[in-house]
């Protein structure tokens, strides 16, 4: 148990150079997109002497390292900035928004993960089958296909044809009120209080978006579940197995697909930080009030502390689940940190 504290540990410091690393990155390149901020912010008919003033109060007349001093001065005490294009803090629009975003791409992975890991694991045991063949069109078609195209497609068969999914308009329709806000996940709260029919219409809101990009996240999870299932059964130890005379379903899930799951998590975990924040077409498409589409805003109009706020949301994310992984790791594979004591 201390190896496995002690290499999570470690986890956590390696991760200090690279946030700051996506900091400073973050810092130059949005500074070096085209607009300015200052104009954007002032208005149309505004004047010289006004976008100056609008300049100065944004601390865009200063060099760029007093910028940079000043921007990590105000991330040490929790402030992003406030965003210029909705006049509200960074902050506040990313924990707003965040949760959108991740019931949507939880969702998505959810329905995958119940398609694509079963469908990879008869794949590998029927190699050739329809099945197999089955699984390699999924996996084609979930790669060939754009996301916002496979929307559009769904709200065309579904919504305008078939006219049994809702109005593809945000999380909720306008005949609801969003629920009491607890964990920002509408499903949750709507189920903490007690307001099913909310809770339907969320759910009905939910489902053509995360189809949508569950058939993206589909391909890789198959893919990588099929290959690793492959290399499983293949392996010295399933042969050793077989000729001990063990069941087939303790050799193909107790030794087997246990072995599988490690890349397949470390899969899981590269679609899931990837999906988070590529998932804005999804979003536009769905009109979901979520990161992505946030952060895209803020590129049009040159929002430098809305997309430093995005960018090190996702940073911070990507380190959080790199942690969770190593925590699976530990429960999957008894080894993990054996190498720290």
């Amino acid at each position: 148990m201390r190896g496995r504290g002690t290499a999570i540990l470690l986890r956590i410091a390696q991760a200090v150079p690279v946030i700051f690393g996506v900091i400073v990155i973050s810092f130059v390149l949005t500074r070096a997109l085209p607009g300015d901020p200052a104009v954007q912010f002032a208005g149309a008919a505004a004047t010289p002497e006004s976008i100056e003033e609008v300049r100065k109060a944004l601390g865009l007349d200063k060099s760029l390292p007093e910028q940079f001093a000043i921007y990590l001065g105000d991330l040490a005490q929790g402030d992003l900035g406030q965003s210029v294009s909705t006049g509200r803090p960074v902050l506040t629009e990313l924990a707003a928004r965040l949760p959108a975003s991740l019931e949507l791409t939880l969702t998505a992975l959810i329905l995958s993960c119940v398609v694509a890991i079963p469908l990879g694991i008869l794949a590998a045991t029927r190699p050739g089958s329809w099945v197999d063949q089955l699984c390699r069109l999924l996996v084609t078609a979930g790669v060939s296909l754009p996301t916002f195209f496979t929307g559009l497609v769904l709200i065309y068969v579904f919504y305008y044809v078939l006219g049994i999914a809702p109005s593809p308009l945000g999380r909720l329709d306008f005949i609801y009120l969003d629920p009491p806000h607890v964990t920002g996940f509408f499903l949750i709260d709507a189920a903490l209080a007690g307001d099913w029919e909310t809770w339907v219409g969320a759910l009905k809101q939910l489902i053509l978006p995360a189809v949508t990009l569950a058939l993206f996240t589909l391909a890789p999870i198959a893919r990588m579940t099929r290959a690793a299932m492959l290399t499983a059964l293949g392996a010295d130890y399933v042969r050793t197995a077989r000729a001990a005379g063990l069941s087939r379903h303790k050799i193909l899930y107790g030794y087997a697909f246990r072995n599988a799951l490690l890349p397949v998590v470390t899969t899981l975990g590269m679609v899931f930080s990837f999906v988070l924040g590529a998932n804005v077409l999804v979003e536009k498409v769905f009109a979901w009030p979520g990161i992505g589409s946030y952060a895209v805003e803020a590129l049009v109009v040159s929002d430098y502390a809305a997309v430093q706020g995005f960018v090190l949301a996702m940073a911070l994310l990507f380190v959080v689940l790199n942690l969770v992984i190593d925590l699976a790791y530990s429960v999957i594979d008894p080894r993990f940190g054996a190498e720290a004591k």
